[in-house]
C-alpha cells in the first residue's frame, strides 16, 4: 500500500503532467543549463576529474553531449577549452540561439579571466566534486588559452552558433533524436551526460549508439542521478510504485525518469562491450525497505537499493575491433 503522503504526491504529479505534458511538450526548462556558470563549472570539473583519475592532458577533439538542457553552453566551454566540434542531443528542444549566444558570450569572459571553478558552495549538486577548485593552469598555459581565446576564433564560434548543423559548422544540435547516424561513426573522442540518463526510455538506443559514435580510445562520463525526483516523499519510493501507478504518474509527460537502477546500467555496459574504468557511487540509506518494492523491483541488489547516484567513466573494450571497423 502507498501511504497518504505519497498518494498526495502522485495526485500532484498527474494534475501536473497532465498540463505540462499536452501535445506532448513541456512547458517549462530543465534548469542548470541556462547558467553559463554552471555549464563552466561542469565541463572544468570533468577535466580535472579526468585529468586525475587517469591522466588525460589532450583537449578532446571531438566531444558530444547527450541531454544539454536549457543551453549548449557546457559544449562551447567545450570549444572554448580547445576542442574542434561538438555535437549536442536531446529529446525536447529548449534552448535557442539567442540564449546561446548570451550563454556563450559570458563563458568567453569566464575564460579570459581565468575564473576558478564554481565550488560545491554554489553548484552543491554538481558532480563530479574536486579536491581543488582553482583555475587548472595545469591543463591552461596562457599562450595556449590565447591561442584558443584570439577573437578571430571567438567569432567563428559565434558564427557557428548562429548557424548551428551547418556542413562545415563545429555546432551540431539534434532535437528530438532517435538514429544514431545523426552522429559520424567513430567519430567522439569524449561523450559525457550530465544526469540526463536516467530520463532515457530506451537505453540500449542510448549505449549501443554510444558504442557507434566513440572512437576507439575514447572515452565516455556519465554522472547518473537515481532519486526519484520528487515522485515520492522518500528517495527511492520510485521503486515502490507498480507499472500501473507509474504510467499514472508520468501522464502525457514526453520524458520523466526511467527507474532503472545501477545494475541495469553496468549491464548495458557489459552488452554494448564497453569497459568501465572508474566507478564511484553516492551512497544514502532510509526511505523504503526492502518489503515495499513493487514486484519488478523485488531483485535489487543491496548496492542498487543504497545507490543514488553515480559517476561513470568507461572506454571500449575491444579496441582493435574499432579500429577494424573504422
Amino acid at each position: 500500500m502507498i501511504n497518504f503522503r505519497a498518494r498526495a504526491k502522485v495526485l500532484g504529479w498527474i494534475l501536473l503532467n497532465n498540463i505540462i505534458g499536452k501535445n506532448g511538450q513541456k512547458l517549462v526548462g530543465t534548469g542548470g543549463s541556462n547558467s553559463a556558470r554552471y555549464c563552466y563549472s561542469v565541463w572544468m570539473r570533468h577535466l580535472v576529474s579526468l585529468n586525475q583519475i587517469y591522466g588525460m592532458q589532450q583537449i578532446p577533439a571531438v566531444v558530444a553531449e547527450i541531454g544539454p538542457g536549457d543551453s549548449l553552453g557546457t559544449g562551447f566551454a567545450a570549444l572554448l577549452s580547445g576542442s574542434d566540434k561538438y555535437y549536442s542531443l536531446d529529446t525536447v528542444s529548449y534552448c535557442n540561439t539567442q540564449k546561446n549566444i548570451k550563454i556563450f558570450d559570458e563563458i568567453v569572459e569566464l575564460f579570459q579571466n581565468k575564473e576558478d571553478i564554481p565550488n560545491e558552495e554554489e553548484f552543491p549538486k554538481i558532480n563530479p566534486k574536486l579536491n581543488s577548485y582553482s583555475f587548472p593552469d595545469h591543463l591552461f598555459s596562457d599562450s595556449y588559452l590565447h591561442t584558443m581565446l584570439s577573437d578571430d576564433r571567438i567569432a567563428q564560434i559565434r558564427q557557428n552558433i548562429a548557424s548551428v548543423n551547418s556542413s562545415n559548422g563545429s555546432v551540431y544540435y539534434y532535437a528530438p533524436w532517435c538514429d544514431s547516424s545523426v552522429v559520424q561513426e567513430h567519430s567522439v573522442d569524449f561523450l559525457f551526460s550530465q544526469a540526463v540518463l536516467e530520463h532515457v526510455d530506451d537505453l540500449p538506443l542510448v549505449y549501443n549508439s554510444m558504442k557507434k559514435w566513440l572512437k576507439k580510445d575514447g572515452t565516455i562520463v556519465a554522472i547518473i542521478d537515481f532519486k526519484s525526483h520528487g515522485t515520492s516523499v522518500e528517495w527511492n519510493g520510485h521503486w515502490e510504485y507498480s507499472d500501473l501507478v507509474w504510467k499514472i504518474i508520468r501522464g502525457r509527460a514526453p520524458y520523466l525518469i526511467n527507474r532503472s537502477p545501477l545494475s541495469h546500467h553496468l549491464k548495458c555496459l557489459n552488452q554494448t562491450d564497453f569497459e568501465l574504468i572508474h566507478m564511484h557511487r553516492v551512497e544514502r540509506y532510509g526511505g523504503i525497505q526492502r518489503e515495499k518494492l513493487a514486484e519488478r523491483f523485488k531483485n535489487l541488489t543491496e548496492s542498487d537499493l543504497s545507490t543514488s547516484g553515480v559517476y561513470l567513466i568507461f572506454k571500449n573494450r575491444n579496441v582493435d575491433e574499432v579500429n577494424n571497423a573504422s
